[in-house]
């Protein structure tokens, strides 16, 4: 276990260094000047756009600007927005939890919903498998964009059920205005979950203890439980945990299209007007989560599937 902690910490490190560089590198060879979204489209004498690039260090060479940036990151300075003007860490942290908030729905979404139907088709066979494999097969190839695009247009603008923009004020009211981000994105994952299960448990189905189990009488509903869905456990937590981490990427779109607010709302923005310092802080952030959801669902497939060691896992 330890060698294995310090292993999958030396790679996350790595991967965040590799990372942290090519975010620096896009957004550094985006179109556009900085500077000029900071004068507003207003002439500056040569002293002030001077000024500006030295605060922002936009005449260093390259590889100086990324040394003084990745410097600063280590030590928990994000630097300065210059489309707010204030700390980046204090944007982050002001938008982190709608972001959160979202994903801890979505992902809800995915695990109930996707197993739920996932073990349903697989047990159902015929009319009401043939339904759940078409609901699915539609739901993995709608992307959370278009999904977000169709529920914006009948359930906010045509029936009014669900409000179109916002992420509300207060626990009922954030449930209310998130409902509908949610869905669109969770809806293509949640097909992929229902698929993986479907066929994890028809395989669980067809094994001799899943036989015996039916021959000794025991009841279905324990069956399913204790057998076809304990049986897939190890299958579902991968599966998941890769959804979970594709979900923190998704963000950007849904939140741009429900004007949320959060990370990913304003990492769309930032891009637009070349916010150097929020758009790198922000990116660097999510591939952080998604790095350590990935080395969480290593952690805990041993814990769910007894019949993989860390080891295994890691070499595979």
């Amino acid at each position: 276990m330890i060698r294995f902690l310090v292993r999958r910490l030396a790679e996350l490190l790595a991967t965040l260094l590799v990372a942290s560089f090519l975010i620096f590198a896009s957004v550094q060879i985006a179109p556009g000047r900085p500077e000029t979204f900071l004068l507003g489209g207003r002439a500056a004498s040569p002293e002030a756009l001077t000024a500006i690039r030295e605060r922002y260090h936009l005449d260093d060479p390259f590889f100086a600007q990324y040394w003084h940036w990745l410097s600063a990151t280590l030590h928990g300075d994000l630097g300065i927005s210059i489309q707010y003007r204030s700390d980046v860490s204090s944007l982050i942290a002001s938008r982190l939890p709608v972001t959160l908030q979202l994903l801890a729905m979505s992902t809800a979404l995915v695990i109930v919903v996707g197993v739920t139907l996932g073990t349903l088709g697989a047990v159902r066979r015929g009319p009401v498998d043939t339904a759940v494999n078409m609901a699915t097969s539609a739901a993995v190839a709608t992307p959370s964009f278009v999904a977000a695009i169709g529920l914006l247009s009948v359930f906010s603008v045509r029936l009014g059920w669900f409000p179109a923009l916002g992420a509300g004020d207060g626990p009922a009211d954030t449930v209310w205005h998130l409902t509908l981000p949610a869905i669109a994105l969770a809806l293509p994952f949640i097909g992929v979950i229902s698929s993986v299960t479907r066929a994890s448990v028809i395989e669980q189905a067809a094994m001799d203890h899943t036989t015996v189990a039916r021959a000794r009488g025991v009841p279905e509903r324990v069956i399913i439980r204790r057998h076809l869905l304990r049986g897939s456990l190890g299958v579902i937590v991968t599966q998941g945990g890769l959804a979970v981490a594709n979900l923190v990427v998704s963000t950007v779109l849904v939140e741009y299209a429900f004007g949320l607010g959060g990370l990913g709302d304003l990492l769309a923005k930032s891009v637009t007007i070349k916010d150097f310092p929020v758009a790198q802080g922000i990116s660097l952030l999510i591939i952080a989560l998604f790095i350590c959801v990935n080395a969480a669902i290593d952690l805990l497939h041993p814990l769910v599937d007894p019949r993989t060691t860390l080891g295994a896992r890691n070499t595979a």
